[in-house]
């Protein structure tokens, strides 16, 4: 596969590869090291994190290969360790682990305010399969702190979303688009790479696949209960599979493991 060669802080360019006008690369990932993915750029989530999901989250489960960062789901059975009999915890009441997967994020790495984010990625469209790519404030309980969902999928679904708080902890107010797989027209379309962007700046956050806009959210609208508003501060970036859970859907007849793969992530800002 030939790559664009980048160097951070400038763009240059080969073949063609056509930066952002305007913008200049930041920082990047291009997974080009075979092995565990750089340390200087990602932690992992452990175990059961959230939305009732069922993949146990480990970072054995996420290695770089040939370019690629291959976040793979995989259906096998352990003890789970956090196991309490009669908890009314969802992840104490599972006796054991039943899917394993990685996420992946930036935080207390690397984030950033503003800017043009965009990954491109293949999905794993199986039923019960929940990929991510998406941001979180770096200050503030959630959803106070803001979350961008730029790229989010299950059940045959594209999904958009922009979230932050209200006057009731932990209930969001959300601006969502969903856009089902078919209206793509393409039968193919789970099998290709496709290029997921966010442009994000002081008045709006715009979501995109392949350049088609998919959602914008005014910034002038995301206001918390306090006054406070969640996209005028830093975002981590996360990249994740989930599995089931609130919304992933059943996946015990699909195959595994399951692959989530992504050729980079990359982060541009504009010039001073």
């Amino acid at each position: 596969m030939i790559r664009p060669f980048l160097l951070l802080g400038s763009v240059i360019t080969c073949l063609s590869f056509h930066p952002p006008q305007k913008y200049k690369l930041v920082w990047a990932d291009e997974f080009n090291t075979n092995g565990e993915p750089n340390p200087k750029n990602w932690t992992f989530e452990k175990g059961f994190v959230r939305n009732g999901e069922l993949q146990w989250y480990q970072s054995e489960n996420a290695r770089c290969e040939n370019g690629f960062l291959i976040i793979e789901a995989r259906k096998e059975s352990r003890p789970n360790p956090l196991y309490e009999e009669g908890s009314m915890d969802w992840r104490k009441s599972r006796k054991t682990i039943d899917y394993t997967s990685s996420s992946l994020l930036t935080r207390d790495l690397h984030a950033w305010q503003y800017g043009r984010f965009e990954m491109r990625a293949k999905l794993d469209v199986q039923p019960g399969m929940w990929p991510a790519f998406w941001t979180l404030g770096i200050k503030g309980q959630w959803p106070s702190n803001g979350e961008i969902d730029i790229m989010e999928y299950y059940q045959n679904t594209i999904l958009a979303n922009t979230a932050w708080g209200t006057d009731q902890a932990y209930k969001a107010k959300w601006n969502t688009v969903k856009t089902p797989l078919s209206t793509f027209n393409d039968p193919e379309w789970a099998d290709k790479f496709h290029v997921w962007r966010m442009d994000w700046d002081e008045k709006e956050i715009r979501l995109y696949v392949d350049d088609q806009l998919l959602n914008t959210t005014e910034l002038s609208k995301t206001l918390n209960a306090d006054g406070s508003n969640p996209f005028h501060q830093p975002h981590y970036v996360l990249v994740n599979l989930a599995l089931g859970g609130d919304n992933g859907g059943d996946p015990s007849a699909s195959k595994f493991p399951a692959r989530y793969e992504i050729d980079y992530v990359r982060v541009y800002q504009r010039g001073k």
